[in-house]
């Protein structure tokens, strides 16, 4: 078992979690081959990504086989809110409403998100009492 990740990925390494999130257990040539799709990276800099990835117990490698797999070691609702607390600290000095203020003036929000958001709170609000 790999150890438990003690800091936030980079945005690279978000990058890769994100195409293993979405793509399931993935070589170093399946992660490379959906990130060149958007922009140029080159093999052995997301082969040397993963691997450091490893290292710091964000992904899981499986050598069994010639080409190694690798898998995602955390979901990623644990990063969202890993990620989100750093910045709720950092930036917001643990204000949650300043946070989820800006969140909704950064983008136009839906409809919908709004209504997702509502039910969200009144769930939350729900659990409080």
């Amino acid at each position: 078992m790999s150890p438990k990740p003690q800091e936030s990925p980079t945005e690279s390494e978000l990058e890769i979690l994100r195409v293993l999130w979405a793509n399931g257990p993935s070589t170093v040539r399946d992660v490379h081959t959906v990130l060149s799709k958007s922009r140029t990276v080159g093999y052995t800099g997301i082969l040397k990504l993963m691997q450091i990835m490893a290292d710091k117990g964000l992904v899981t490698r499986d050598e069994s086989e010639r080409s190694h797999v690798y898998s995602t070691s955390i979901r990623e609702e644990q990063t969202q809110r890993r990620l989100v607390k750093d910045l709720l600290t950092s930036a917001f000095h643990g204000s949650a409403d300043k946070l989820v203020m800006q969140a909704l003036a950064a983008k136009k929000v839906t409809p919908e998100e709004l209504s997702e958001i509502r039910r969200m709170l009144d769930e939350l609000e729900q659990r409080s009492k």
